[in-house]
């Protein structure tokens, strides 16, 4: 109670006892509320711990900012992300730099390749039991003893080489390599058409090349053979042809999703390339 002697409030014993029960009740309510968050939050890190690792590579003429959209929707959907650097050699050398990558993420994985990415993960992935499975952008799927270029050939639609730029340059044993850039003023039609302009124009700037070597490298192992397999098909690319796509996919019983798109599918479409991404965690991580 309250007592006003004085002309000063003072709380009596029972007043006091009153307050005291009224904090500790206030205290436990607190503390459920603090244990009801805590628990909260470590469910939702549980289940942020059970998505896989989903592991991007960027094929040529691109580098990993190619896949920041494709990045942003992922990680928006609780999936953790690394984007790796293709040195963009060849394909063994190019898998044995992937396989760092994958053998410092801990964890089940999702393999992702965009256009010569394919070789790349096709190689990588083999004997890798942590990868769950592997997805294919616009990519090559290629069987043991086949190349890029044998690929690209196979049926007729792709207009690379006459927007090619190669470049000739003198290695350390003495040797001359050539390396292979898209003509900037052409990269937008042939690589990039449904990308905005001043985007594909920073595209082109930024561009890596690719040994010419590398397209001409035949694969030695192909793990789509024993691993599930999602791909996006684009049908407006003027790199590797649709119906290459096409054939690739369907011998490796790849679970398929065609796009009217170009070459550059991961920056015009990021929101179906992660959807198809996604589909593939769902099914083979639990």
């Amino acid at each position: 109670m309250v007592s006003n002697k004085g002309g000063r409030k003072r709380l009596t014993t029972g007043a006091v006892a009153m307050a005291a029960a009224g904090l500790a009740l206030g205290a436990i309510a607190l503390s459920g509320t603090a244990n009801g968050a805590t628990g909260a939050a470590a469910t939702s890190d549980a289940a942020r711990q059970t998505k896989p690792t989903v592991v991007l590579e960027h094929g040529a003429f691109a580098d990993a900012s190619s896949w920041n959209g494709v990045i942003a929707d992922l990680r928006a959907d609780g999936y953790p992300v690394v984007a790796a650097a293709n040195p963009l050699r060849g394909p063994a050398s190019d898998a044995a730099a992937l396989r760092t990558v994958l053998d410092h993420v801990k964890g089940p994985k999702i393999l992702v390749g965009h256009s010569y990415g394919g070789n790349v993960i096709t190689q990588a992935a083999t004997d890798d039991p942590q990868v769950k499975a592997l997805v294919y952008v616009a990519a090559f799927l290629p069987a043991p003893g086949e190349s890029a270029l044998q690929l690209t050939n196979k049926y007729p639609g792709s207009t690379l080489p006459d927007a090619l730029d190669p470049v000739t340059y003198q290695q350390a044993d003495g040797s001359t390599a050539t390396d292979l850039y898209i003509q900037q003023d052409k990269f937008r039609h042939q690589f990039a058409a449904d990308v905005p302009a001043k985007q594909a124009a920073l595209m082109a700037a930024g561009q890596r090349p690719i040994a010419q070597a590398a397209l001409e490298e035949k694969a030695t192992t192909a793990a789509w053979k024993s691993k599930p397999s999602w791909a996006v098909v684009t049908t407006k690319d003027l790199n590797i042809p649709v119906a290459v796509q096409r054939f690739m996919t369907e011998r490796a019983h790849a679970h398929t999703t065609e796009v009217a798109a170009s070459h550059s599918v991961a920056v015009s479409h990021p929101r179906l390339v992660a959807g198809v991404i996604e589909r593939a965690a769902h099914a083979t991580v639990r």
